[in-house]
């Protein structure tokens, strides 16, 4: 017998829709046969043992037989525990557990535990954009979720907790009306209540120069690079500067969430992004990392860093071809990871922000004032001042040599 259930997977920072196909032979077997096709990778695969153990557990049980799965479309690679949810209810639905064939109504997604308990999985809210976008009304989800899917008008979201509680909802709602509430949120009360920081520009006292600085900085979102000895406050005044940018758009907090979704970095039971962003990665970043990448590319620290703040501390520490990396992002705006399989783009328009200590070709004085290279000859050769941080850093630019030199 055939069964069909909706599902989806997160390509990028947008979402496919997935038919989830069951078929079981009906034939008593001596040992499980279990095939998933469809290109799954090895979360995927690994489903047959979780959803078996969710079923079995939620007190139904099936005897060993041949079930296949398939995963369509089968050209594109599927990956993670969203699709165990989808495949459970099809096993189940395949057996007559479920009162309705017909499930074209409901987009399910979810990661199951072995004693049935539906768990949270990334990238929820560019899924719910997808069922909005063809039209499936009934989006049935990991509670944990609900607030970040919620957000997106038009569509029904229904946060479950278990496998029980799913195949309740779903066969109460043969009569044609669901008879449960959907979850419901109100993003101008969330974007207001939650503007609030814990580091905020107005506890830091002095500094009024570096203060004016960042100041107009922030004002017209232009780069800044801080320069100083080390405890003079650079990394204090940095992350604090998000808390003086222009509060976020819904729009702008809508699509930074959905690349804070797709990399899983989200806070569980937040529905929204409502601060900018900041980002500090360390000096020993790779440009991966920095960029992003992967088989099926995920974003990297400047699409993190997208509407907000990236700060690179230590500046010179960074690689050269990790800081090579970050000038199509500063023109473009935008990130283009190309793989075999797939060429996916990740929005990247941030607010760069560096710091480092004053090097060997500048002399800074106790009160601020510097000297030129030209003139630190005169100064005593043990003034604490010359020391230079960064002995291994490259030199700056140097002119070409002219013809016949």
């Amino acid at each position: 017998m055939l069964f069909k259930a909706l599902s989806a997977a997160v390509y990028g920072i947008d979402a496919n829709l997935i038919d989830v196909e069951v078929d079981y032979s009906g034939v008593v077997a001596n040992e499980d046969h279990f095939h998933t096709v469809g290109l799954p990778d090895a979360a995927v695969r690994e489903s047959r043992d979780r959803v078996r153990a969710a079923i079995k557990n939620s007190g139904y049980l099936i005897p060993p037989t041949f079930i296949t799965i398939n995963l369509a479309p089968a050209d594109l690679k599927k990956e993670g525990s969203g699709f165990d949810l989808p495949i459970a209810v099809g096993i189940l639905g395949a057996y007559g557990a479920l009162r309705s064939n017909d499930l074209s109504r409901f987009l399910l997604v979810g990661e199951l535990g072995l004693d049935g308990g539906v768990r949270p999985i990334p990238g929820m809210l560019p899924i719910a954009i997808l069922a909005r976008e063809k039209g499936i009304p009934n989006l049935i989800l990991p509670a944990a979720n609900a607030a970040e899917a919620a957000v997106v008008e038009g569509v029904n979201v229904y946060p479950v907790s278990s496998l029980l509680d799913v195949l309740d909802l779903l066969n109460t709602s043969v009569v044609g009306v669901i008879q449960r509430e959907p979850y419901r949120v109100v993003t101008e009360e969330l974007l207001g209540k939650l503007e609030k920081f814990t580091v905020d520009f107005c506890d830091v006292r002095g500094q009024q120069t570096a203060k004016r600085a960042l100041e107009v900085a922030a004002a017209g979102s232009h780069n800044i690079l801080m320069i100083g000895p080390p405890g003079s406050g650079k990394t204090m005044l940095a992350k604090r500067l998000p808390s003086i940018l222009a509060p976020l758009t819904f729009e702008e907090a809508l699509e930074t969430t959905k690349i804070h979704s797709v990399a899983g970095v989200l806070e569980a039971g937040a529905g929204l992004v409502t601060q900018r962003p900041f980002r500090s990665p360390h000096h020993t970043i790779s440009d991966a990392g920095l960029i992003g990448g992967g088989i099926v590319p995920r974003p990297g620290e400047v699409s993190l860093a997208h509407n907000g703040l990236l700060f690179l501390d230590e500046l010179p520490e960074f690689p050269r071809n990790v800081l090579e990396v970050m000038r199509q992002p500063l023109e473009d705006h935008t990130v283009t990871i190309a793989r075999a399989s797939m060429s996916l783009s990740f929005p990247a328009r941030f607010m760069l922000a560096a710091a480092m200590n004053p090097c060997g070709r500048v002399a800074f004085l106790p009160f601020g004032n510097s000297v030129s290279e030209a003139k630190t000859d005169r100064l005593p050769t043990n003034n604490q001042y010359l020391r230079r941080p960064y002995p291994h850093a490259p030199p700056g630019p140097q002119a070409p040599p002219r013809p016949g030199c």
